[in-house]
């Protein structure tokens, strides 16, 4: 069975910064591509940005350029290094799993493995 845990979440300022954590378990883990993902209250839930095999990453653009998406193959485990945090990053924040190279196109209910989440709120 393949499970992924969150953690890192938290409450912090406007302009902020925080880091979360994706632990998976199981054998399989460099052959995944990682994504982020994160839902507000009442929205659909979104894709933050993805990390290939390869080391590769995709962001949407309201991540380009504050957060970044890194993964230790050694200790399984997925990051989101999320800095200059806005009000509008408040959401629940998960990661996610796809057993392929995340292709072209790839649909957020084609992720096999999805976390908990842990949530993320910024406000002053």
């Amino acid at each position: 069975e393949v499970k992924l845990v969150e953690s890192g979440g938290g409450s912090v300022q406007p302009g902020g910064s925080l880091r979360l954590s994706c632990v998976v378990t199981g054998n399989q883990y460099r052959s995944y591509c990682m994504g982020w993902f994160r839902q507000a209250p009442g929205k659909e839930r979104e894709r933050v940005g993805i990390i290939e095999r390869d080391g590769s990453t995709e962001y949407e653009d309201s991540a380009k350029g504050r957060f970044t998406i890194s993964r230790d193959n050694d200790k399984n485990t997925l990051y989101l290094q999320m800095n200059s945090l806005k009000p509008e990053d408040t959401a629940m924040y998960f990661c996610a799993a796809f057993g392929d190279y995340c292709y072209r196109g790839l649909s957020i209910y084609e992720y096999q493995y999805w976390g908990q989440g842990t949530q993320v709120t910024v406000s002053s």
